[in-house]
């Protein structure tokens, strides 16, 4: 739609102007081309149109996002026999101390026994050493039996506990007690020892696959910040508490962004770009599903949230193209508020008289002259 430049005489120009003709406003006004549909018309017949305010135009408000759902499905219940207890243990010096006791005692029978060959007691010059004594009777073995096997009990059970890790105890597939002691310890030799990491740990998963609300394909990237809160179930409870835990993570992420679409290109509408709202909702569902494996989530975020590559060009360009939607929407409608703004002030403050034919004629000038304002002052 273009207008045409014309001019007038002034005051007597305005006088002697036919009913149809148009009257130019603005003095010196350039044609421009309005590259939005106005809807304006010039109705030159016998019915009047009656001026209408022009009503303002809201300004667009961002719609608040809301927390997603809570999973409605409960999580994977756990074993509630099967809960973390302190296990049995000793200090590693009382250990020591029985040890070398049980060694001592078994070489106070030996040299009792006066059974010791000559060569021995020959280097360290004991030559008050007497041999040829009565011999290892039953009573003696039966001590030397005792010491040795005191002295395996007490060496054998010997362990060192490290600040982070837990050992878990059972015996014969039978729990019985985690310890999370460190330093120089002592447990029973025939107990069954699995360490189990304790320390606070994360977990950066690759790119994995998934689809939102709309069936777009998407790559994800998860940082998952956990630990392990129950020792007894993160061993026994499954396979392997680490695995078991990614595997997760897959199948929260898939039901959390199944829920909302990755964009929303002409609504303001909740979508995945809301990394706080994406990531609590994947917390609170990995916290369910890991509680029974004695596992603590304490955040899971999403790092990276992006198209797969067969579609991420397609909906680059409509994104594009949204953008550029919005724009013109915002531009035009600062555009309709200035020129409303200035009517009202120069009809309120009795600057012009105008009537119809020349109220739209000023409206349509006016939005003319400011459209093609905007769009050179946002090119330079």
């Amino acid at each position: 739609m273009q207008q045409t430049k014309t001019t007038d005489g002034g005051d007597g120009g305005r006088a002697g102007d036919t009913p149809g003709r148009r009257v130019a406003v603005i003095k010196g006004e350039s044609t421009a081309e309005i590259p939005v549909h106005l809807l304006f018309r010039d109705d030159t017949g016998s019915n009047p149109v009656v001026p209408q305010p022009l009503a303002p135009v809201p300004a667009r408000r961002a719609v608040p996002t809301t927390p997603l759902p809570a999973p409605a499905r409960p999580a994977t219940p756990g074993d509630p026999g099967l809960v973390e207890r302190p296990g049995p243990v000793l200090p590693g010096v009382v250990a020591v101390g029985a040890g070398v006791a049980a060694l001592a005692g078994c070489a106070a029978v030996i040299w009792s026994a006066r059974v010791l060959p000559a060569a021995l007691t020959g280097v360290p010059r004991l030559h008050s050493y007497t041999h040829g004594g009565t011999g290892i009777g039953p009573a003696r073995w039966a001590l030397l039996v005792l010491g040795v096997a005191l002295a395996v009990v007490c060496f054998g059970g010997l362990g060192r506990g490290r600040v982070g890790g837990a050992w878990v105890l059972s015996l014969f597939g039978d729990y019985r007690g985690s310890v999370r002691r460190t330093g120089l310890m002592w447990t029973n030799p025939l107990l069954l020892r699995r360490r189990v990491d304790v320390r606070l740990r994360h977990w950066r998963s690759e790119p994995m696959p998934a689809v939102d609300a709309d069936g777009t394909a998407l790559r994800v990237v998860v940082l998952v910040v956990w630990r392990v809160r129950d020792t007894a179930r993160a061993a026994l409870a499954v396979e392997d508490h680490v695995v078991y835990l990614r595997e997760q993570v897959e199948a929260a992420m898939a039901r959390v962004l199944s829920q909302l679409p990755a964009d929303a290109f002409h609504d303001d509408a909740p979508t995945l770009r809301d990394a706080e709202a994406v990531g609590d909702a994947l917390t609170r569902l990995l916290k369910a599903e890991a509680a029974p494996v004695g596992i603590e989530v304490y955040s899971a975020q999403p790092t990276v949230i992006e198209y797969a590559p067969e579609v991420a060009a397609a909906m680059r360009r409509r994104r594009v193209a949204a953008i550029d939607a919005r724009h013109r929407d915002a531009v035009l409608t600062s555009v309709v508020d200035a020129v409303e703004d200035t009517v009202t002030r120069l009809t309120s403050r009795g600057l012009v008289e105008l009537d119809d034919y020349e109220r739209r004629a000023l409206v349509k000038d006016l939005t003319v002259a400011f459209y093609t304002g905007r769009g050179g002052a946002e090119g330079a």
